[in-house]
């Protein structure tokens, strides 16, 4: 008897074939072979003159969605209609949630088997749960199927119904979408809390004090019996003490008044409060916590943390990573606790086995958390994996091992020391006994170097010792802002909001990302202008699809769907044909929404009026009777335009540029101008005889206002000519990149050796001699290959192969890594700063990958294109299929 069996990766396709019996043939279907139509290229011809066709759904005929197979899936269907004419028995082995359950559905629809059809599920990929789901197969949950299939077509109906909107509005090309513009809104409404924010100073005293040669500190916290002021007393919006708050608030000049006075006074212990505490291990990971501590931890970003961990499944090395569930198996609780005996000692493991409750907010579909796979778990060595894998993995073990582990135990000790009217307090931490901080502490990759970090001690003290002043300090403070999300901060929110589901998050942040309506810096997401617009226009005329509880609600309808309580067709009615349906709601707004307003965006703290134009934002204000607009640097985020900005760059537009001064040497002009990625010093006009002016961006940290004729005149000289090389005769040069400051050591054919100038090096000033010492320095990276003909914007390491380097250049197509021949452009959402060198490597292997099958490509005969085939089946078939 022959078994076709098909999964969805030809990675899971190899794992699975190893634990199967003989006669078992695996294929794999590429994920989803078939999809609502993403263009009007795949519109089957007989379906075009339809007026849904473009929506893809009918929604005059009970929803129903029109499936068609892509180009790129014809030869994947073709394949596998194939290997079933061999077959006598078909068994589909696809993800175990509702994406899964969908991709079977469609399997089986397009495929039409005429042999028994099993439905095969698993959590992980070891030979014993392999064998274990043979012998418990199942049919195809339609309630699942409904499930996915009604959040496809809601998505669709969100998506195909407002963008349109947006481009008659706002600027063509602008998407919303069900969970994408609700994550979008969140991201503006914190850079509004922001911009709002009114920063307010305050000071303190911090005193080095010392018993019995033992040093510690201690922080003010009361003055004449009041508590002092914190940052948590200011109100936020005004930066003034908030009402209600009877606190001292010192200013400089009394700190420094308050810290004379007290110098060379008696210090005396007045109180001693040891308060012990437990730390219990935390859970399992889930989906939504491993992208948080991976982006924490690892910088992961969500979608790269997703890629790997689907690697790590099919490769059987983890369980099943798309889960809501915090649950154990009793078998993975015996293997995390055998490891936790056997690595460190019986005397850490829980007195009886723990398990864990989920408490998120709609979680669904799970069966247990993502742990290391089999009934004996891999030590991070003993898998043989590499790079991110390894550091994935590793993780994923520590949290799983940690979670049967004893509670920590810990002393917080608190010391309250009078000096006069003044009240000090130092604040201690002792760890009893480490428990689970052996294996794993959140936040840390190091257990040992955590454990003491989380110690702060203190020396032997009692009431009535007097410790010495060794030193009195004053300390200035400033209130922070709200912190702008990180995609960890984000996909937590998200999640306890109930937004969404964490098996999307990835997608979302880099759709949000892709699509302009985020930036990310230094880690954080920064909306973007048109951000700001999209989300006000949403707000105002469609405010349930960006409400987080809104949409919390439709999760936990589609959850009801998924388990057989409510029905489908109905909630799609309602959402979109019922008397307050989408549908409905467009028309209406439609004609009030003047597009004028739309194209707005509003700004706290600007006069001038910033509008989303063809081009991208611009400023607009009027002088007389004339509008006079400047446009907005791309990399300018509104969280960056403050009045002076708006200042500066209508200065530039009405005034022109102002000079500096004249060369010395040509006479000609020097100016300081604002372009797409920072200010910059220009030599000269731009003319038809002269249209590229020589430009050089200003170094990190120097302000144009602060840019002298001097110093415009230096960086203008660059590359400065220091000398030659004693040893091979080679220029030595000094320079300014996109990135920072160098010295070269510039061999011509031979190659370029680069070292970065740090503070307190100067490129204006740096001498011969000291540009020898840096380029001695050993070069991160050893024996890398050198640029012949670009300075690197920033050096990632040697690749593991052949120790080469691996360097991030720019070039006239943008930003792209290289090795040796290989380019790979950074793809949306990556950037120089955060790329790591695990992520370079898998775009060169891509690439190369590419260009092999590009080469095999040339020799083949090409095909004429067969239509696309369409697939239309009515709800009510589906039920009975």
């Amino acid at each position: 008897m022959s078994t076709l069996v098909i999964v969805e990766s030809p990675t899971k396709a190899r794992t699975i074939r190893n634990y199967l019996p003989s006669g078992y043939r695996v294929e794999a279907s590429m994920g989803h072979i078939r999809d609502l139509p993403s263009s009007a290229d795949e519109i089957p011809a007989s379906y075009k003159g339809e007026d849904w066709a473009q929506l893809g759904v009918n929604v005059q005929a009970q929803f129903d969605p029109l499936y068609v197979v892509p180009k790129t899936k014809k030869q994947v269907v073709k394949s596998l209609k194939e290997a079933l004419k061999a077959a006598d028995e078909l068994i589909l082995a696809t993800d175990e949630d509702r994406e899964g359950e969908s991709i079977s559905w469609h399997l089986k629809e397009v495929l039409k088997p005429k042999i028994p059809i099993k439905r095969m599920v698993f959590h992980e990929i070891t030979q014993e749960a392999i064998r274990a789901a043979l012998k418990d197969c199942r049919d195809i949950n339609y309630n699942l199927v409904h499930a996915q299939e009604t959040r496809r077509i809601l998505d669709r109906l969100v998506g195909y119904t407002l963008s349109p909107l947006l481009w008659k509005k706002i600027a063509y090309g602008l998407s919303a979408g069900r969970v994408q513009s609700v994550a979008v809104r969140l991201l503006v409404q914190r850079e509004r809390e922001r911009r709002k924010f009114q920063s307010a100073g305050y000071w303190d005293l911090k005193a080095s004090l010392e018993q019995e040669k033992s040093p510690f500190e201690a922080k003010l916290i009361t003055l004449g019996g009041k508590k002092l002021v914190t940052g948590g007393d200011f109100d936020p919006n005004t930066g003034k003490i908030a009402k209600g708050k009877d606190v001292v608030l010192l200013n400089e000049q009394e700190a420094i008044a308050l810290k004379d006075r007290l110098e060379g006074k008696i210090w005396t212990v007045t109180n001693i409060e040891e308060r012990p505490t437990t730390r219990k291990p935390y859970p399992p990971f889930t989906t939504s916590t491993l992208q948080q501590e991976a982006n924490r931890k690892l910088g992961l970003s969500a979608r790269d943390t997703m890629r790997v961990a689907q690697k790590l499944y099919e490769e059987g090395y983890i369980t099943y990573m798309r889960t809501d569930s915090v649950h154990l198996s009793d078998q993975a609780i015996t293997a995390a606790r055998s490891c936790v005996q056997e690595m460190y000692g019986k005397e850490y493991l829980s007195p009886k086995p723990k398990q864990y409750t989920t408490k998120s907010k709609g979680a669904q579909e799970a069966h247990e958390a993502i742990r290391p796979a089999g009934s004996r778990f891999r030590t991070p060595k003993e898998t043989g994996l590499g790079d991110r894998e390894f550091r994935l993995y590793d993780l994923i073990w520590k949290r799983t091992v940690a979670c049967q582990m004893k509670d920590a135990k810990l002393t917080q000790i608190t010391v309250n020391i009078d000096v006069e009217d003044a009240g000090f307090r130092a604040n201690g931490k002792r760890i009893d006994f480490p428990g689970f901080f052996r294996a794993y502490v959140e936040g840390s990759d190091d257990p040992d170097a955590a454990i003491e970090d989380q110690e702060v001690i203190l020396p032997a003290l009692k009431v009535g010792d007097k410790p010495d002043c060794k030193e009195l300090d004053v300390v200035g403070h400033e209130t922070q802002p709200p912190a702008r999300y990180t995609e960890a901060s984000l996909v937590k929110t998200l999640e306890s909001e109930g937004v969404g589901r964490p098996s999307t998050y990835a997608s979302i942040i880099g759709t949000i990302i892709d699509r302009g309506y985020v930036q990310m810096r230094n880690k954080t997401l920064i909306p973007t202008f048109t951000a700001f617009a999209v989300s006000r226009l949403l707000e105002e005329h469609f405010p349930d699809l960006v409400d987080t509880r809104f949409t919390s609600r439709m999760e936990q309808t589609l959850d009801n769907i998924a388990t057989g309580e409510a029905e489908w067709l109905p909630y799609l009615e309602d959402f979109y044909l019922g008397e307050k349906g989408l549908e409905t709601q467009v028309k209406v707004r439609e004609s009030q929404i003047d597009p004028s307003t739309a194209k707005s965006v509003i700004l706290d703290n600007l006069e001038a009026a910033v509008k989303i134009g063809k081009y991208g934002p611009y400023l607009e204000v009027v002088q007389g009777e004339e509008k006079v607009s400047a446009s907005i640097p791309p990399d300018l985020t509104p969280s960056d335009l403050t009045p002076e900005q708006v200042q500066l760059l209508l200065k530039q537009k009405i005034e022109g540029p102002e000079t500096l001064g004249l060369h010395e040497e040509t006479g000609e002009p020097i100016y300081v101008l604002t372009g797409n990625y920072g200010p910059y010093i220009q030599l000269g006009d731009k003319t038809d005889e002269n249209p590229k002016p020589k430009r050089v961006s200003l170094p990190k940290g120097l302000k144009p206002e602060d840019v002298t004729l001097d110093i415009a005149m230096g960086l203008l000289s660059l590359p400065r000519l220091l000398g030659e090389h004693p040893e091979t005769g080679a220029k030595i040069k000094a320079s300014l990149g996109r990135f920072g400051p160098y010295v070269v050591h510039d061999q011509g054919k031979e190659g370029k050796d680069y070292r970065s100038i740090k503070a307190p090096d100067d490129v204006l000033t740096i001498t011969y001699e000291r540009a020898l010492q840096l380029l001695a320095e050993p070069k991160r990276g050893r024996g890398a290959s050198r640029s012949k003909t670009k300075t690197p914007l920033r050096e990632l390491g040697n690749h593991p192969e052949d120790e080469q380097a691996v360097n991030i250049y720019e070039g006239p197509y943008g930003i792209y890594v290289n090795h040796g021949k290989v380019n790979a452009g950074l793809p949306d959402g990556e950037t120089v700063e955060s790329i790591t060198l695990e992520r370079a490597l898998q775009l060169l292997a891509e690439k190369a990958a590419t260009k092999k099958t590009s080469r095999k490509k040339t020799t083949t005969k090409a095909t004429g294109t067969k239509k696309t085939t369409a697939k239309k089946t009515s709800s009510r078939k589906k039920s009975s299929s």
